[in-house]
């Protein structure tokens, strides 16, 4: 029997209408819904079964309407799966943590509400970016980051390693910039994010100092299966290591191919993403280029709360 890693998605999954379906037919999924409306303040359901294409990109709301998404998906498969282990890109880690019942739901909606809008209120003078550097190696993206930082005095890193073709850098504005001219003179793409600052970088230090005060008031129990952390893309098996590697994560690269290979490492043969819409499952593949067998499989469920195979 093929082994199975969840995978949680986290921004830039969302989508209009996301979790309507699930929620009117089920009791359960919408008082999710109420509950994650009541800690945040926010009209949720009003933004992302009604809202436009701005109020939904928000990650004030963004953050606690994808995560009750996320776990509404996973509340449905989760007495006919047994995971192997779990990881969530990003904001998805947090969708993990409560899947492998590290952290209770309530807590888990707190978190992400506060994690939005710290996120949202790091940097209003504007003064941070993120942009993906595409069509390029992790050796050419590392070092027109180095290239960049340097001509510029500014801080910028590689944010998120998503696939060994699929890079985010993040820093100040300038320097991001600059990079992104420096790969369109290598022959490959830079694309500015639209996000509200620099995260996954040191600019989110301030943001994460408050974030992390409610960390330590958590209660971390022990997962019922391993959380692989996206600070080293490692799986932990209890609940303080799992605390201390997420205060780290706000201000840290997200290690998402290490993730990936690590989870194969381990066994992982069946992939199932549980989100709005198919997105780290399609990265899995160039993850794992030259390494993968015949055998594995990658499926969405999505909100129709059905397993949909996806194209590797």
């Amino acid at each position: 029997m093929m082994k199975t890693a969840l995978l949680f998605p986290g921004q830039g999954s969302q989508e209009a209408g996301m979790g309507r379906s699930l929620a009117e037919s089920h009791t359960e999924a919408m008082q999710l819904w109420k509950q994650a409306e009541r800690i945040s303040g926010l009209p949720l359901r009003e933004i992302y079964w009604d809202g436009d294409d701005a109020a939904m990109s928000d990650t004030r709301a963004l953050q606690p309407a994808l995560t009750v998404v996320n776990l509404n998906l996973w509340r449905v498969v989760a007495e006919k799966t047994s995971p192997m282990g779990a990881a969530g890109h990003s904001l998805g880690e947090f969708s993990a943590l409560a899947a492998a019942q590290v952290l209770s739901l309530e807590t888990v909606l707190e978190i992400t509400s506060l994690r939005g809008r710290l996120m949202a209120e790091a940097d209003p003078d504007g003064k941070g970016s993120m942009a993906a550097l595409l069509k390029l190696d992790e050796d050419t993206v590392a070092a027109i980051v180095r290239e960049a930082a340097d001509e510029s005095g500014l801080p910028l890193l590689v944010a998120n390693y998503n696939t060994p073709a699929q890079l985010v850098i993040s820093g100040a504005r300038e320097a991001v910039a600059l990079a992104c001219k420096k790969a369109k003179e290598r022959r490959g793409r830079g694309m500015e994010l639209k996000v509200s600052g620099a995260f996954h970088s040191p600019m989110m230090a301030e943001a994460n100092k408050e974030l992390a005060l409610l960390l330590r008031r958590a209660v971390w129990q022990k997962p019922r299966f391993p959380v692989y952390s996206n600070v080293d893309g490692l799986p932990a098996h209890d609940g303080e290591s799992l605390r201390e590697k997420c205060l780290l994560q706000m201000v840290s690269s997200v290690r998402w191919v290490e993730t990936v290979r690590q989870l194969y490492a381990d066994g992982a043969r069946t992939w199932l993403e549980l989100g709005p819409k198919a997105v780290l499952g399609k990265m899995v593949s160039p993850c794992l280029s030259g390494m993968a067998d015949d055998n594995m499989r990658v499926e969405l469920v999505n909100d129709d709360a059905s397993a949909t195979a996806l194209s590797l």
